[in-house]
């Protein structure tokens, strides 16, 4: 099947002009009208969560009815920000699951910290709204998998933040290599080099007035408060984040799998590197180096580098590109960036087609494009037509490109060479390594054995 075809555009459906007085959405209708308000609440509201609500904003017939964050110390900015854009005054939540009893919410947009997206996704679609979830859609991999039964079994639209899938550009690329014009593929190589500085270390401390550090914790064990815990540097200690391959390199690995047409985990992983250069409080590697093999042989390879890195060692033939991916192929092979793709072919490299996002011309009903809000109206449309099928990140696509930079951590950690059942989701006889599947969840922050 082409990938077009999997990506399922929805042609038919029409963006209304916006209406304050829309009634809103019933999210389980089976055909509900484009003219009909959806109501939307984000939850994180520094950094991507403000895109989130900036994106929402844009689109018609989408009300900002809600944010959620457990600093209270950053809902003022937004309120005044949202306001502004939609002329809508956003009412506030701390507690989430304070939220998700809104009956008037349809959606939940979520740009929480790592470990708390796939409990969010349960509770969520347990109660009945439709989700917009950041990569990765998972800590580890068992909850990735509980996530989605729960979208499954409460027919939920659930949308993961994999927005390289709604890239005009990035879907031109997949169907060259789906067509078979770079022959077959035998490796793909990823790669994101982005520097991160020294966090240094820090002495626990009095939790800040407006910070809510139990729920900020929620699934994770407790600890006393510390900022190198807190905003953003959460993501480098093994508690709440995972590496960079985790929260940067999943664009580039999901687009290697997609481009494979890979619906099952790899079968061999093996991982290497470590912290580098500094001396700090954070648990994850700087820099590490992770390759993975399926059962035909076809081989994902990909590399992270958080210090100084010379543009023109990011890939032979990419220089300028910092992240992006290589695509070996029989015939030829491929380099993709943010904003570009380029191929070569035969034994003098011998240039071919060629794609460069700044000659895509804008969508004006904003389905197709570069950037963030094609991939929200993508959402938004499936929400309205009920049709998760039509999803271009639906929430199994996220849990199958998460579970790669998972099981690579996992080999990371171990030290060693693994080997993984994709059918039941465990290690090949390495209870070891089955213990790092899950976690020991903090009552009552825990993710359901039945969704």
């Amino acid at each position: 099947m082409k990938s077009m075809n999997r990506r399922g555009f929805l042609k038919d459906a029409a963006v209304a002009v916006a209406a304050a007085a829309a009634p809103a959405i019933r999210t389980g209708a089976a055909n509900a009208s484009p003219n009909d308000a959806v109501n939307v609440a984000v939850v994180g509201i520094r950094n991507r969560g403000k895109a989130h609500y900036q994106n929402f904003c844009k689109i018609p017939n989408v009300n900002v009815r809600a944010i959620c964050d457990i600093d209270e110390r950053l809902f003022t900015p937004a309120v005044a920000e949202i306001e502004r854009l939609s002329g809508r005054k956003p009412m506030t939540y701390v507690d989430f699951r304070e939220l998700i009893a809104d009956k008037n919410i349809d959606v939940v947009s979520l740009a929480t910290p790592d470990h708390w997206h796939a409990l969010q996704t349960i509770w969520a679609c347990q109660a009945g709204k439709d989700v917009y979830v950041e990569k990765p859609m998972s800590w580890c991999v068992e909850e990735g998998r509980r996530a989605v039964q729960a979208a499954r079994k409460h027919n939920r639209v659930v949308q993961v933040g994999s927005q390289y899938r709604t890239n005009v550009m990035v879907q031109e690329a997949v169907d060259f290599i789906q067509e078979g014009k770079l022959g077959r593929i035998y490796m793909i190589k990823t790669f994101y080099y982005g520097f991160r500085e020294n966090i240094g270390r820090k002495k626990d401390g009095p939790i800040p007035d407006g910070v809510h550090w139990d729920l900020f914790l929620g699934p994770a064990p407790y600890r006393p408060f510390n900022e190198n815990r807190f905003h953003y540097n959460w993501h480098w200690f093994w508690d709440t984040g995972n590496s960079d391959l985790t929260a940067n390199g999943v664009h580039f690995i999901d687009i290697a799998r997609w481009s494979l047409a890979k619906r099952i985990h790899p079968a061999r992983i093996q991982s290497d590197g470590g912290y580098y250069a500094f001396d700090s409080d954070q648990e994850t590697p700087n820099v590490i180096y992770a390759s993975c093999e399926y059962e035909d042989k076809t081989m994902l390879r990909f590399e992270i580098h958080n210090l100084f890195t010379p543009i023109f060692h990011a890939a032979a033939g990419a220089e300028g590109v910092r992240v992006g991916a290589l695509f070996f192929g029989s015939e030829g092979w491929m380099q993709l960036g943010p904003g570009e793709f380029r191929t070569f072919f035969g034994k003098d490299n011998k240039p071919g087609p060629a794609r460069f996002a700044k000659e895509i011309a804008p969508d004006p009903m904003n389905r197709r494009g570069t950037g963030d809000l094609p991939h929200f109206v993508n959402f938004i449309e499936c929400v309205r037509s009920r049709k998760w099928q039509n999803l271009n990140a639906d929430i199994l696509e996220g849990h199958l490109s998460a579970t790669i930079c998972h099981l690579a951590e996992i080999s990371y950690r171990m030290g060693r060479r693994l080997t993984f059942n994709s059918h039941a989701e465990k290690f090949v006889q390495d209870p070891e390594a089955d213990s790092y599947l899950s976690r020991d969840y903090r009552h009552p922050y825990v993710v359901p054995e039945k969704v």
